[in-house]
């Protein structure tokens, strides 16, 4: 178990539901991933991230999928893509990253908590 935190230390976390509207193979990437692009409504509009997830994705089951990301990391260039978010999974399984989504459709940007 990781050590205990307090409300300030989650609250400080933005989670965010976002909508993936565009899925492009990462070739430079040292494992295999894809480049996403994720739209999170108004407020914050659309990031992208880099997720390592082509074992148990493809392009077909990515694009229209709402996921849970991290979206007040900053910036990470990862070769020559800028990742802007972190997507979010479960770890653990030797198949590779489960995403977290929502369990039905709801309004992108809206915050996890």
């Amino acid at each position: 178990m990781k050590a205990l935190i307090n409300w300030e230390d989650f609250s400080k976390i933005d989670l965010r539901v976002g909508t993936i509207i565009e899925v492009k193979n990462f070739d430079a990437a040292r494992k295999p991933a894809w480049q996403l692009w994720i739209d999170f409504g108004e407020e914050l509009g659309i990031k992208k991230s880099s997720a390592q997830i082509k074992n148990l994705y493809s392009e077909a089951d990515l694009l229209g999928k709402q996921i849970i990301a991290v979206v007040n990391f900053p910036p990470k260039q990862i070769g020559p893509f800028m990742s802007e978010c972190l997507v979010t999974g479960i770890v653990g399984d030797e198949r590779g990253v489960v995403l977290l989504q929502t369990e039905r459709k709801v309004a992108n940007g809206l915050h996890v908590g």
